[in-house]
């Protein structure tokens, strides 16, 4: 809870409504990062990478609990 007080008055002034949404979402997946141990930067990095090239069909294998679950298999190869 404590991170989301001190960003309330950063968040104050986003901009515009569409950068305000853009925030959120982009918040929303650090903060699932951060409830399933999952390094944000890393994953966000990852599925940067890999989104132009993904096959839209297969967009659910990007989501955090499932990137990780992708990690966990090919680490143990």
């Amino acid at each position: 809870m404590r991170k989301v007080v001190l960003g309330k008055k950063n968040w104050m002034f986003v901009g515009s409504p569409k950068a305000g949404k853009s925030m959120a979402v982009l918040y929303s997946f650090v903060q699932t990062c951060r409830a399933l141990k999952i390094d944000p930067q890393a994953y966000l990095e990852d599925i940067f990478r890999r989104l132009p090239g993904h096959p839209h069909k297969n967009l659910r294998e990007l989501l955090p609990d499932q990137w990780a679950k992708a990690k966990t298999r090919n680490s143990k190869k």
